[in-house]
């Protein structure tokens, strides 16, 4: 019996495929590991499907250097030839960026993000007032930023300091944005509009999310604890 081993795919996505939902980019890629030859693992059963999970899906409308899914191999197989082989079947906009083996007993990629950093632009329509990136520093320094969520039963209150790990102001390919860092684990997942409308609230200022290009820099796993956490890019997993 061939011995199965677990594979974690690292990919970005930009341009018209950021219109794609989740639900496609999973039919996608298992059409790109079918057409490519590589020997993935199936489900048993009545309908099997492939060993494939994806960690904290992109909305609609975002793009990302750091997207990743896992999935099972039949046999070991060189990760190279399997960047090569997949990137031989993506479209323009889809590019895979590494494929690293996991240890036999890792956590699969939904159960292990811990947070996600994302690049916040304005619109080239859009400019916030002067003054605006000052605003920071004392939004970071309230004791809590209490703002509403809406959960899948009600709306609720919860408090968004303890779930921002990073915020300040920097440049995403030679273009002044915002870089921020945020809890995205299941348990915690904070959409980064939800931040950027919480300062705006402080300042009193209209907001839209509409007004904001975002790309999710990358995903991170936490190597460290709860109390002191340390972040790492999730194919570190197999480092």
């Amino acid at each position: 019996m061939s011995e199965r081993i677990k594979v974690r795919i690292k990919f970005s996505k930009h341009g018209a495929l950021k219109f794609i939902g989740h639900l496609d980019i999973m039919r996608y890629f298992q059409k790109a590991f079918r057409r490519s030859g590589i020997d993935i693992a199936y489900t048993e059963g009545f309908s099997p499907h492939p060993v494939m999970s994806f960690a904290a899906p992109l909305g609609v409308g975002l793009e990302s250097d750091g997207e990743y899914l896992d999935v099972e191999l039949n046999a070991p197989a060189d990760m190279a030839e399997i960047k090569d082989k997949l990137n031989g079947q993506m479209a323009e906009g889809m590019e895979v960026l590494s494929a690293v083996t996991l240890p036999e007993k890792s956590k699969s990629a939904m159960a292990s993000v811990a947070a996600a950093g994302y690049y916040i632009a304005f619109r080239n329509e859009f400019t916030p007032p002067c003054g605006w990136q000052e605003a920071i520093g004392q939004f970071l320094a309230k004791e809590k930023i209490t703002v509403e969520k809406q959960t899948k039963k009600s709306m609720m209150e919860i408090d968004l300091k303890p779930a921002i790990y990073d915020f300040r102001l920097s440049s995403y390919r030679e273009k002044d944005c915002l870089y921020l860092m945020v809890n995205a684990s299941s348990a915690g997942n904070i959409k980064p509009a939800m931040v950027v409308e919480a300062l705006f609230r402080q300042i009193e200022l209209p907001f839209d999310p509409a007004w904001l290009t975002v790309t999710r820099e990358d995903t991170y796993l936490n190597r460290g604890t709860e109390e002191e956490p340390l972040f790492a890019p999730m194919d570190m997993q197999g480092a």
